[in-house]
């Protein structure tokens, strides 16, 4: 938000820069992230005297130059050589002399300095509008009335010109109270005040107006509680124009562009004090009657930016007699009824309405206005009146505007100030340090808040209704801390804290483990909105009040974000990618659904291409060990299964104690071109809640490293082609020996000298026992019972 030291300093009187001020303001929470100067021309013509061309012939060495000498006062005659068809001896001219800067439309200059042109010196330049920044037009130089400059005068002294110093402010949502010239004034008077800085602040009340006769416009607000206040006037006479120079300076500072005296008043005391307003061109309105309500859904309506909309039937509309929208409240005017050049009549209003129900409407038709802003968080509805009846004062002085009649109103029931009770020891608890309870009063003086009635160890007071944000003690105590000054609160030189070590039983100790684990073998963690669209929106769960379109949904799946992620990086030509996420995923089902999971997407390249080795693109095989390595440290017994999901053209999952706990697959094609992607992606997902549980069933212990060494023995098993290595390896699982350590498959053949239908699969065991050195009778037992388990399931045969 732009706040201008000159329009600030019309409600507060103070003595200091506006660099202190800004620091003040950062001090109350109001952070000034920067400041700028403001000129309405740029430079302020500052070099640019009057000067009167006193000979004009053609250049000896150029067609299209001419030679000129030019009195710029004080005996001092300069030879200058301009190009300008219109130059001629006699006038009058603006002239910029050497060491003058002339800005361009961006803001760059260049400095005037003496110079040979075709061999003839040039001591300044005659200069046209748009090269001062005067207008667009560059016709040619521009001539002077000679009887209103004098020659030698500084160029500036005929002009009213503006120069300010704007403050950049990162308003935060909570602070209404300060989206205005006026509510930064209050807040900064009331820091002032209470801090031994002079200053003077003076609040705001509503003019006296002057009306003439009667009119004919009639009100009517069918529902108070999307329309808590309204009040309109009726002013005739107007004459809509340009806007005098002093409030196009105000409008330009803050970066508005003035449109015409109408719309800039109405701006005028929008960002002055907090309040929009709209005016109406009262000769359009049918029955002369103004309607505060909604209309039946669908209807059609044309904002002013010609754009035609569809309404939903919620928002909050103008209308008029007919029932015609004219506005939707809060939000945006209607092109029918905004005003023109031939507006003689205006309706203006000045309201309080719903923010729930502006903000509803504003995201509905993905509208962000200045008045929306401002509504949708909630403005002081006790300005209501103060603002309108300033706003038509300076319709009156500027465009010449009649009051007519008197104002209409609706108020049904006065919004009350928030009632609070603050305790002094609660303050004190909070903050750390103890503040005389005078001091607290004096506080809550200067920013508004009514102290009621002292209690004890307490006040009771009463909050404005501006202060939509301070409904709760807590509140109030950041509000007496925020003026008191955060820098006056002494931190503790030592700070003591008891560090918690997670158990197995925290799942955040899982996703540590995991997320360490998974960087360690080159993967980076992102992090993706759980707001996004959806094409299918079977079980989908639908935001009532979506901030836009593309965020109208709450997840179904993480793939799809981290898909997102792969594109954008793809397109920068980092194609070898390794990406992790940690979220939750939502669906609408019987009831709703919420459920966290860990996704890992990896494409491009396992291993970068190098000497030793050539490059090798990631598999499906790649995937499976990189989840293997994850749930080795759950310590459960898992089953792999086949998995049938859309989202992939081949897919497994692995199940324990009858759930889904991973589900593994290589991307669809065609969601890869949805996303533009040209290149295999691979995908798993892990359910964390079941892995917790499971983990916390299966608790690991540490044991010490054997004594005695391993034996290993291979069996080269001939086996149908449908047969899975994982059937074989829960089989080898369930064997009862307690010698078996290890199992691996090393080798797998399919091909010539196998029967039809078979392939090879050579298999390791490691056997060890951990007390004595394995017998060879022992051994041959356990081969023996793996070998019979493998004939009787599989009819597996052994390979010579």
């Amino acid at each position: 938000m732009k706040i201008s030291n000159n329009w600030l300093k019309d409600f507060i009187k103070t003595e200091l820069k506006t660099e202190r001020i800004g620091e003040f303001l950062t001090d109350i929470g109001l952070e000034v992230e920067g400041i700028e100067k403001f000129e309405s021309v740029r430079g302020s013509l500052e070099g640019i005297v009057v000067g009167k061309v006193l000979t004009c012939e053609k250049h000896p060495n150029a067609d299209k130059l001419k030679k000129t000498t030019v009195d710029v006062g004080n005996g001092k005659i300069l030879n200058i050589v301009c190009g300008a068809p219109n130059v001629e001896a006699g006038q009058t001219v603006p002239v910029a002399v050497v060491g003058t800067k002339i800005y361009d439309k961006t803001g760059n200059f260049f400095e005037i300095k003496e110079a040979k042109i075709r061999s003839e010196v040039s001591q300044g330049m005659i200069c046209a509008e748009d090269e001062l920044g005067l207008s667009e037009d560059h016709g040619g130089i521009m001539v002077l009335d000679e009887t209103k400059y004098e020659v030698g005068k500084n160029f500036a002294d005929y002009f009213e010109l503006a120069n300010d110093e704007v403050l950049e402010i990162g308003l935060t949502p909570n602070r209404t109270d300060a989206m205005s010239h006026y509510g930064v004034a209050r807040d900064l008077h009331a820091f002032l005040s209470t801090n031994q800085q002079k200053s003077t602040f003076e609040k705001v009340s509503s003019e006296a107006l002057n009306n003439e006769g009667s009119h004919n416009f009639t009100l009517e607000v069918e529902s108070a509680e999307l329309c808590p206040r309204y009040i309109g006037a009726v002013i005739e006479e107007v004459k809509v124009a340009e806007s005098p120079a002093w409030l196009k300076y105000r409008l330009k500072a803050i970066g508005l562009n003035p449109i015409n005296n109408i719309v800039d008043i109405t701006n005028y005391i929008l960002h002055g004090y907090g309040q929009p307003l709209h005016a109406f061109d009262g000769d359009k309105i049918a029955d002369s009657k103004v309607k505060v309500g909604t209309v039946k859904k669908g209807t059609k309506f044309t904002t002013l930016d010609g754009v035609e909309r569809t309404l939903n039937g919620s928002e909050v509309i103008i209308k008029d007699g007919k029932d015609n929208p004219m506005c939707i409240a809060g939000v945006f005017g209607g092109a029918q009824s905004g005003v023109s050049d031939e507006t003689k009549t205006i309706f203006l209003e000045s309201a309080y309405f719903n923010p729930v129900a502006v903000r509803k409407g504003a995201k509905f038709h993905n509208l962000n206005t200045d008045a929306s802003f401002r509504f949708e968080r909630g403005v002081d509805p006790n300005i209501t009146r103060t603002a309108i009846t300033h706003a038509i004062k300076l319709i009156q002085e500027i465009a010449g505007g009649k009051l007519v009649g008197d104002l209409l109103e609706e108020y049904p029931k006065k919004i009350e100030d928030n009632y609070v009770i603050i305790r002094f020891s609660k303050i004190e608890q909070i903050l750390g340090t103890k503040i005389h309870r005078e001091k607290v009063k004096e506080i809550l003086k200067a920013l508004e808040i009514q102290v009621l009635n002292e209690i004890q160890n307490g006040l009771e007071i009463s909050v404005p209704a501006y202060r939509a944000d301070v409904t709760r003690e807590i509140d109030v105590i950041e509000e007496i801390l925020r003026i008191y000054g955060y820098n006056k609160i002494d931190a503790p030189q030592k700070i003591s804290f008891t560090p918690v070590k997670l158990s197995a039983n925290d799942q955040d100790e899982l996703e540590n483990n995991w997320a360490r684990t998974l960087q360690s073998i080159g993967f980076n963690e992102v992090m993706n909105n759980s707001l996004t669209s959806v094409k299918d929106e079977t079980d989908a769960v639908k935001l009532l009040n979506p901030l836009s379109g593309d965020l109208a949904f709450m997840r179904k799946s993480l793939l799809e974000g981290l898909l997102q992620n792969a594109v954008y990086n793809i397109n920068r030509k980092n194609q070898d990618i390794k990406f992790f996420e940690f979220g939750k995923i939502y669906h609408k089902k019987d009831q709703y659904e919420e459920r966290k999971q860990l996704a890992i997407l990896v494409t491009g390249r396992d291993v970068a291409e190098n000497w030793l080795q050539p490059k090798s693109a990631v598999s499906f095989y790649n995937l499976k060990a990189y989840v293997k390595v994850l749930l080795e440290k759950l310590a459960v017994d898992y089953k792999e299964v086949a998995s049938t999901d859309e989202r992939f053209s081949d897919s497994l999952a692995y199940e324990a104690d009858g759930k889904t706990l991973v589900k593994i697959g290589k991307v669809s094609p065609v969601l890869l071109k949805d996303f533009d992607i040209d290149q295999e992606c691979f995908y798993a997902e892990i359910e964390l809640e079941l892995a917790q549980e499971l983990r916390s069933k299966n608790e690991l212990k540490f044991k010490d490293i054997p004594k005695f060494n391993k034996i290993r023995r291979d069996l080269a098993l001939l086996i149908d082609k449908n047969i899975n290595y994982q059937d074989l390896y829960q089989t080898a699982k369930k064997n009862k020996s307690p010698f078996i350590k290890g199992i691996n498959l090393f080798d797998v053949y399919e091909g010539k000298n196998l029967p039809e239908g078979k392939k090879s699969y050579a298999m390791s065991f490691e056997l060890l026992n951990e007390e004595k050195t394995l017998e060879e009778k022992e051994i041959s037992e356990v081969m023996d019972s793996l070998i019979k388990a493998f004939q009787k399931e599989y009819n597996a045969e052994l390979r010579s």
